[in-house]
C-alpha cells in the first residue's frame, strides 16, 4: 500500500492550496482518510479526516477554511486549504486507516509566508 501526497508549496497568507493523496494497493472504499500535519518542534496533529461513508471532520484550527473530499473512483482524497495562515506552515501527511491497518504517505511541505 502506498500513499502519495502532493500539492504543497509556498503561498502567501490568505492564499490557497489544494493537497492530494493518491492511494494505491488497496481500494479506498473501506478506508477512512486523514490529513495530519507536523510543524518544526511540534507534535503531529490531526487536521481533517473523512470516513469511509464520506462524513468529514475538521480540527478546530482549520474549521471553516479547509475542505476535505474523497474520490473513491480515483482512489484520491483532496484537502482544499483556503485563507491560509502562517501557523498552517507544516509538513502535511495523509493516512489511510481500516480496522487494524494504518498507512502513511511521505508528506508534502506547506509554507505560508509573505
Amino acid at each position: 500500500v502506498q500513499l502519495q501526497a502532493s500539492g504543497g508549496g509556498l503561498v502567501q497568507p490568505g492564499g490557497s492550496l489544494k493537497l492530494s493523496c493518491v492511494v494505491s494497493g488497496v481500494s479506498l472504499d473501506d478506508y477512512a482518510i486523514g490529513w495530519f500535519r507536523q510543524a518544526p518542534g511540534k507534535e503531529r496533529e490531526g487536521v481533517s479526516c473523512v470516513g469511509s461513508e464520506g462524513t468529514p471532520y475538521y480540527g478546530d484550527t482549520v474549521k471553516g477554511r479547509f475542505t476535505i473530499s474523497r474520490d473513491n473512483n480515483r482512489n484520491t482524497v483532496h484537502l482544499q486549504m483556503n485563507r491560509l495562515k502562517p501557523e498552517d506552515t507544516a509538513v502535511y501527511y495523509c493516512n489511510a486507516r481500516y480496522l487494524f491497518y494504518s498507512y502513511w504517505g511521505q508528506g508534502t511541505q506547506v509554507t505560508v509566508s509573505s
